[in-house]
């Protein structure tokens, strides 16, 4: 149960949903929309359009809007992002906005220095800071490895308490629309700490077929992105996580979802089966 210390109107205004078509921001816009909230579409492709490399569209954007989701792509930790996010909050203070909740992420020093950016604005913020997704498997950089059944990373045997983005959906939700979420930090985690291994064990299980893990040197496999043609910021964060992020220094669970939503997190077998169910990583005859 919350300890609820503001006692802040529950949300009625619209919300800007920055990233609306991604993992986290299209699941958030649709708790919103269930909630009958009106909301408006933070991305490239809507209209108005925003983008956070360039600032001529943030006026429209934020035109009549009480609260909004912060959600900076592909990371904090991306060069630039620090000076992009305190132009936005900027931005949001001359247009009276109210509210703002941002994704962050955990163990990077750069997305906290981005949290206190929100922090010291003078509006009402919620920090909800995660790390791995679930999702990354299904809808992310990981799904092809899945259904080609090798899972190939220089993830050694580090523990990491993945997080369903569904859960991370709910709480930004709930940070957004509710009183006693002001001034709180919602560090989430999945209910148990997994190497990469155990989550190769887990799909195998869900998906009724072998799904092996395999380090990689980091190395090789930072040479095996570029070589690939993927985009330099993809390569640039992935190098980042493998080779900062992901040494241990994440590897405790904390009750961020608990606090936030007075439930458990879904653990990462629930979320594999119900993706099995849906033939995402169902491989095709030819392919076999």
């Amino acid at each position: 149960m919350n300890n609820i210390t503001n006692t802040s109107p529950q949300q009625t205004g619209r919300i800007l949903v920055l990233g609306g078509t991604g993992k986290t921001g299209r699941r958030i816009a649709a708790g919103l929309k269930a909630k009958s909230i009106p909301i408006r579409i933070g991305s490239r492709s809507d209209s108005p359009s925003f983008d956070w490399n360039n600032a001529t569209g943030w006026d429209a954007c934020l035109h009549d809007v009480e609260a909004v989701y912060i959600n900076y792509a592909p990371d904090l930790a991306i060069p630039g992002a620090k000076d992009a996010v305190q132009a936005f909050v900027d931005r949001t203070k001359r247009h009276g906005v109210k509210r703002l909740v941002l994704l962050s992420g955990r163990g990077e020093s750069e997305a906290q220095a981005c949290e206190r950016i929100v922090q010291e604005s003078g509006v009402e913020w919620t920090i909800v800071r995660a790390s791995w997704f679930y999702q990354n498997f299904s809808e992310g950089a990981f799904v092809d490895m899945v259904k080609a059944g090798q899972i190939i990373l220089p993830a050694g045997d580090t523990q990491e308490p993945f997080v369903d983005v569904d859960d991370i959906a709910e709480v930004a939700v709930a940070a957004l629309t509710e009183p006693g979420h002001a001034e709180k930090i919602y560090e989430v985690t999945g209910p148990r700490l997994m190497t990469f291994a155990d989550i190769a064990s887990e799909l195998s299980k869900a998906s009724g077929r072998e799904i092996a893990y395999f380090q990689i040197p980091h190395e090789a496999f930072i040479s095996g992105l570029a070589d690939s043609g993927a985009p330099k910021e993809v390569i640039w964060l992935l190098d980042y996580l493998f080779s900062t992020v992901l040494d241990g220094r994440n590897a405790h669970l904390i009750d961020g979802i608990q606090r936030a939503l007075g439930r458990s997190p879904k653990d990462f077998a629930n979320y594999a089966r119900e993706v099995a169910a849906t033939g995402v990583w169902r491989v095709n005859d030819r392919n076999v």
